[in-house]
């Protein structure tokens, strides 16, 4: 179903389902020989969530290999494995953000969008830590009580703040107790490409008026597309999955993302007062040791994007 100006999902349907995707991805390349990330909580809290394709993916039932096939049949060429090694590469690269962001002395940390997100269970925080988690209330709910009843418990001052980002979140985070005065540490992972190319901006915009000197923000950056590629975005998208769609897939991503003319991240940062650094998603596979994106896939445009006031 196509995406509505006042949409909601939980975390089985809609864009809420595409964080479950996620965590299935994390949690089969936390299994991967040689892996880089470690997310115990990925797969119980995909199992949790209850859609059928994603468990049996995270639990190992269902292999990248059964969904990707060898390629002899023109089957994309982004398949599972590939999706996997680029969610692992992203949770890497979001983690030491917030492990260079601390070591700095950043004390206040702000995760946008969190999904099932564990980051507040799994990483290790100084002992002063505050960190926040903005969700949906419906994601908030189950994140929260799932990985209660796994007995699971978090590592830092973990504040949950249950709230549209298309509404008065700024107002949400003060009530929760952020201090707009300290520096922090902000993550937008995965989230821009789910907002229109004006509500890219206003969040960016939100979270420049409340970082004071010394804050950091990393996020992923997506490529504009012209009007006239739109068509040809949106059948890419499809026939990257379609092979899937045997095995019980049913996400359409071409429905989900708003495509357009976009504001690039790191410009648009410069010019509210951030130093800007930015990787392109095959320079941050290569760093890792994954094999990089071929050119003409849309993924290898992506941007990892750090900036600091």
């Amino acid at each position: 179903m196509a995406r509505t100006e006042n949409d909601t999902w939980d975390l089985a349907n809609s864009v809420g389902a595409t964080a479950t995707m996620v965590a299935a991805a994390r949690a089969v390349a936390s299994k991967s020989d040689g892996a880089m990330i470690d997310d115990p909580f990925a797969e119980p809290l995909v199992r949790a969530v209850g859609v059928d394709f994603f468990t049996r993916l995270a639990s190992g039932e269902l292999t990248p290999a059964d969904l990707d096939g060898d390629g002899s049949n023109g089957e994309s060429p982004v398949g599972m494995a590939r999706f996997a090694d680029g969610m692992a590469a992203r949770t890497r690269f979001f983690d030491d953000f917030f492990s260079d962001a601390t070591a700095t002395g950043i004390r206040q940390a702000v995760i946008l969008a969190s999904g099932l997100d564990a980051r507040g269970y799994r990483l290790p925080w100084p002992q002063d830590m505050v960190l926040f988690e903005i969700d949906q209330p419906d994601v908030i709910t189950f994140k929260t009580t799932t990985l209660a009843g796994l007995g699971a418990h978090p590592n830092t001052d973990l504040r949950t703040v249950a709230v549209d980002l298309r509404h008065d979140w700024p107002a949400a985070l003060a009530d929760a107790g952020f201090d707009a005065t300290r520096p922090t540490a902000w993550i937008a992972e995965g989230l821009l490409g789910y907002l229109p190319p004006d509500a890219q901006d206003r969040l960016l915009d939100q979270i420049s008026e409340l970082s004071p000197a010394g804050s950091r923000l990393a996020a992923e950056g997506v490529p504009t597309h012209q009007v006239s590629d739109h068509e040809e975005v949106r059948q890419r998208m499809q026939d990257s999955t379609e092979r899937w769609r045997s095995h019980g897939f049913d996400i359409d991503f071409s429905e989900l993302v708003f495509l357009g003319d976009r504001a690039e991240v790191v410009d648009y940062l410069a010019g509210h007062g951030w130093a800007v650094g930015a990787v392109k998603a095959n320079e941050l596979l290569t760093r890792y040791g994954l094999t990089p994106l071929e050119d003409n896939d849309g993924f290898a445009d992506v941007v990892y994007v750090t900036a600091t006031r």
